[in-house]
């Protein structure tokens, strides 16, 4: 990075944090820390909501799930405007009437104290395992630009997040996330612009489409039923709907967005707004990624984009083998680079023998460097060293640091971090909130005075951090870091999402048996994940079905039993 890239990254995440901190300081008591005074506008719920989401982690994953395995994964959301529309007649209307500050006030009202205080726990360990991977992604970034220590990285991002979000509390969440977003989305579209540039003059945008469709990236829709696949058309409505309907409807890191609003009517727009772009920006997100691929047809791309792991198997015994197996990737990379450039040349002109013969060459040359891919992911954990071979997070990563001008590269490092932030300072912000209202107020120090409540919000907000922090120092690389976000989420969220289920609809449930149902499903699912027995975006579905059917079957057993004892 270039001197000009260092003063735009810390000129901007330093702007962030002093706005944060400035706008927002001093809360007067533990209700404006956390309902930040409820008088949000519709756009600022919209953009809190959407930032809260986009994480440092869709910028960093999404690119690469997009670069490895195409545009399929914008699936995932299409059960988001579903959800939304559900969430705005039924969630939004109940929270406010009642005036709550965390979505698990209601569960006491409608049932008890224990069923309330175990779903607020079930948030609070999915949330705060969710914390500590959106601090490690952006520190991934870093890793790769300074060669810093990954730990000393999640410490430092984690601190800038604590300082302003123990300042200000909600509000100051929400205030900064404007910018972040702002940030965000002048990045990102930036970025795509850039890579279209850097294309050869010959190839145009239905060209780069067209070769991308080749390499089997534009496949959008699959209407299988096909539980090997995780993405198609019907996990993304159905388990899709579930997932969002809980993370939006019960998740309080998204419920303590939309509560700052002024009326419900501020609240609803404000969903409206988000459920309207955020398909669309993840599609142009994944877009991203695959224009990427497409760049790398005609570029040089490395056999594994995680420098660190390129070096430690460079260092270790099987550095000859591994330098053949690059000489062997190089060799293919030009022989695919020859024939798409000569196919968005000579497309106009070719016949369709022609065309056919040229997308199965490509197919085959593809293929080739998948399986030299795999042979390099087997030398790298084979080497010691501990490095990662799985490199689908360090792809845009990669394009940015290597391809994109000065300047660019430091707005684009502050797109990442920008949504790091605000996505953990609403985690942070959520999980401080549900532990002092749902947890200490309620539970431990029940008649305290409101400045008492406010310097505990404080301390939990800095204790979450520390968690998310520690936890963060303890990640490594899954499958794909967006994945492992959404399947922490859909182990735990059916469940939840059931329990609010029953509270509106199912008025003869009683507690016990909401209590005990809920223990049996959150032991089941962990099983079926367990046993890889489904997809993770059906366990959303599996989780909610089972806790309402349990809840009901013995609900229906206690009736027998007291109408039994009642006639004796």
């Amino acid at each position: 990075m270039q001197l000009i890239d260092w003063i735009i990254l810390v000129g901007t995440i330093t702007f962030i944090v002093w706005y944060g901190v400035y706008k927002t300081r001093g809360s007067k008591n533990v209700h404006d820390f956390i309902g930040g005074g409820k008088n949000a506008k519709w756009w600022t719920i919209g953009l809190s909501v959407m930032a809260t989401q986009a994480s440092a982690i869709t910028f960093l994953s999404t690119p690469g799930q997009a670069f490895h395995d195409g545009m399929g994964f914008v699936q995932f959301y299409f059960g988001l405007p579903i959800a939304m529309v559900i969430i705005c007649m039924v969630f939004i209307p109940i929270y406010h009437r009642l005036k709550v500050y965390t979505a698990y006030e209601y569960l006491e009202t409608r049932f008890d104290r224990k069923t309330r205080t175990l779903t607020s726990l079930l948030f609070l360990i999915q949330r705060g395992l969710a914390a500590g991977i959106t601090i490690f992604a952006p520190a991934i970034i870093l890793s790769a630009v300074l060669g810093w220590h990954l730990t000393t990285l999640t410490v430092i991002i984690g601190v800038l997040v604590i300082i302003y979000t123990v300042s200000g509390g909600t509000k100051a969440v929400s205030v900064t996330q404007k910018q972040q977003m702002a940030v965000i989305l002048t990045g990102m579209i930036l970025a795509f612009v850039m890579i279209l540039h850097f294309l050869p003059e010959s190839v145009s945008f239905t060209n780069a489409l067209e070769i991308a469709g080749t390499g089997g990236k534009m496949d959008i829709l699959d209407y299988s039923f096909d539980f090997e696949n995780r993405y198609t058309l019907w996990s993304g409505l159905i388990g899709g709907s579930f997932l969002a309907l809980s993370y939006f409807g019960t998740d309080q890191s998204q419920v303590q967005r939309y509560l700052t609003g002024g009326s419900v009517r501020e609240s609803q727009l404000g969903m409206i707004f988000n459920g309207l772009l955020k398909v669309p920006l993840q599609f142009f997100i994944l877009l991203v990624g695959v224009m990427v691929f497409v760049f790398y047809q005609f570029h040089t791309a490395p056999l594994n984009f995680n420098p660190a792991a390129t070096q430690t198997v460079l260092n270790s015994q099987y550095a000859n083998q591994y330098e053949d197996l690059m000489v062997e990737h190089e060799n293919t990379q030009e022989q695919k680079q020859r024939i798409s450039l000569n196919y968005a040349e000579n497309k106009e002109t070719m016949s369709d023998q022609e065309i056919a013969s040229f997308q199965k060459e490509f197919k085959r040359l593809s293929e080739k460097e998948e399986m030299l891919k795999e042979d390099a992911r087997t030398f790298i954990d084979a080497a010691e060293g501990g490095a990662e071979s799985n490199d689908k997070d360090y792809v845009f990563i990669h394009f940015i640091l290597n391809n994109l001008p000065k300047g660019v590269v430091g707005l684009l490092i502050a797109v990442i971090l920008s949504a790091a932030m605000s996505s953990t300072a609403s985690e942070l912000n959520a999980l401080a909130s549900t532990t002092t209202i749902d947890i200490y107020r309620r539970n431990i120090r029940k008649d305290e005075s409101e400045e008492h409540y406010l310097e505990a919000s404080k301390w939990f907000t800095l204790m979450w951090g520390v968690i998310a922090i520690a936890f963060a120092s303890l990640a490594d690389l899954f499958d794909n870091l967006i994945q492992l976000v959404n399947i922490i989420g859909s182990i735990f969220y059916g469940n939840v999402l059931g329990i609010f289920l029953l509270a509106f609809f199912m008025k003869k449930i009683k507690s016990n048996a909401v209590f005990i149902a809920a223990i049996i499903t959150q032991a089941l699912v962990i099983l079926v994940f367990n046993l890889n027995l489904m997809p993770y975006l059906w366990l959303n579905v599996l989780g909610c079905i089972l806790v309402i059917s349990i809840s009901w079957i013995i609900q229906i057993s206690n009736n027998a039993k007291n109408k039994t004892e009642t006639t004796v």
